[in-house]
């Protein structure tokens, strides 16, 4: 199923974008989530869907990243739930990059996440994290998993939802 979901999303992406009149190909790499997905949870993957902005004028790029990858976000967020409607189990995460953005926005992320990370631990108390997506409230919950000593929730309800990272109660530890 993997290499027909990644296609899927690929051709979904490409159409898209015909039909939004942007000449853009897209390339696209899977990345394995098997070692991550918890016990007795059947893995699922991430497809990266790149589109390539080599054809694409800066204006074009800015438009299809929106303020603050609003409009990236959008695509992603139409690319999961249609290539994953119908389907009892999701058959994959698409996410959607273009120029570079989601990897600098992950490395910001890693970064917010550890910083968070720290802060808890020195000051003992949560801390809150404001204006993250859901993807990216998701992403940092995900960073931090490996750190047994913290957990991680949102709080509150769109569009003022955010993240709390704090120490886990000492009897959860167990």
């Amino acid at each position: 199923m993997t290499d027909s979901a990644m296609e899927q999303g690929q051709q979904w992406l490409k159409t898209l974008l015909q039909l939004s009149g942007i000449p853009a190909d897209v390339k696209a790499d899977v990345e394995s989530n098997s070692s991550t997905h918890k016990p007795g949870e059947e893995a699922v993957d991430s497809y990266w869907l790149t589109i390539d902005e080599t054809n694409l004028s800066r204006e074009q790029i800015e438009t299809l990243t929106g303020s603050q990858g609003a409009v990236l976000d959008g695509i992603q967020y139409l690319a999961n739930a249609s290539l994953n409607l119908n389907h009892a189990e999701p058959v994959g995460f698409y996410i959607i990059e273009l120029n570079g953005y989601r990897a600098k926005r992950q490395a910001e992320l890693e970064e917010l996440a550890l910083n968070a990370k720290e802060q808890v631990q020195a000051s003992m108390e949560e801390v809150e994290i404001k204006s993250l997506s859901s993807a990216e409230r998701r992403q940092i919950h995900t960073i931090l998993q490996e750190y047994p000593e913290l957990e991680t929730f949102s709080r509150g309800k769109e569009p003022h939802r955010h993240l709390v990272v704090r120490l886990r109660a000492q009897d959860n530890l167990g």
